[in-house]
């Protein structure tokens, strides 16, 4: 099963369209890469999936229409980290954490067994146990997204949309959120779409590529297929050259 079905989907803000007429299909597993400059699209794409954003066109989500998923089992089934996430002021990273569950239970419902057991795993897996009596605001920035990633997996969404999450990473916390998110996804069985910049790492990270460019597809399919001068000029408007690592694969750099 196809994880989305967008067929002709557009999104307007007054003087300007940003998605025009996009068509394609999104994978269900593994991890996905949304790429292209600035004002290309990709995070109102994600916003769109996310519901975030009023669209025109048609969009499926596990083969049902977006329009007909209630609130809350869209939550149950998906979970968004936007670009900038909320203030976490006086926040703990285990009560972070367990915001991931408000789906489950919703405000005034009780925090129970399957929830505290959740919560748990959640923490493991993004290895953030041992930060869990810390307030969020005294992480770095790697710890702090791994937190956030953590609440996501909280949430035991089967999809997780994730809008520029090492954006203001440094690159070796860049790496370190990549794998988190990569490990997810092939040892826990989700499927994630990414919203990139940096074009070696989503070809290093990501199992799937949607290039765009003015609201348009420029590419859609496995990374190696992005790793051409010809391709990556048509992306970015400048000239890049591909060298060959030692190691074997691809990188990208400007000609």
């Amino acid at each position: 099963m196809r994880l989305f079905e967008i067929r002709d989907l557009r999104v307007d803000v007054p003087g300007r369209r940003l998605i025009d007429g996009l068509t394609l299909d999104l994978p269900r597993g593994g991890v996905t890469a949304l790429i292209g400059h600035n004002g290309s699209g990709k995070s109102t794409l994600l916003k769109t999936l996310a519901r975030q954003v009023r669209a025109e066109g048609t969009l499926r989500f596990e083969g049902r229409p977006l329009a007909d998923w209630r609130a809350r089992d869209y939550a149950r089934r998906l979970a968004y980290l936007p670009q900038t996430p909320p203030p976490a002021e006086g926040m703990t990273v285990r009560e972070l954490v367990a915001l991931g569950r408000y789906p489950w239970h919703g405000a005034l419902g009780r925090f129970g067994a399957a929830d505290h057991a959740a919560v748990a795993r959640a923490l493991a897996e993004c290895g953030v146990e041992a930060l869990a009596g810390r307030l969020v605001d005294t992480l770095s920035g790697g710890e702090r997204q791994r937190a956030w990633l953590a609440m996501m997996v909280a949430q035991e969404a089967g999809t997780l949309l994730l809008d520029e999450p090492i954006s203001a990473l440094d690159i070796a916390h860049q790496v370190e959120v990549l794998e988190l998110v990569r490990r997810m996804c092939r040892g826990g069985g989700r499927s994630a779409v990414i919203v990139l910049h940096e074009v070696n790492l989503a070809a290093r990270f990501c199992d799937h590529v949607v290039a765009l460019k003015g609201g348009r597809l420029v590419l859609e399919g496995a990374p190696g297929a992005l790793m051409a001068p010809e391709v990556l000029r048509q992306v970015y408007g400048i000239g890049m050259e591909i060298l060959t690592r030692p190691g074997g694969g691809s990188v990208a750099v400007p000609a």
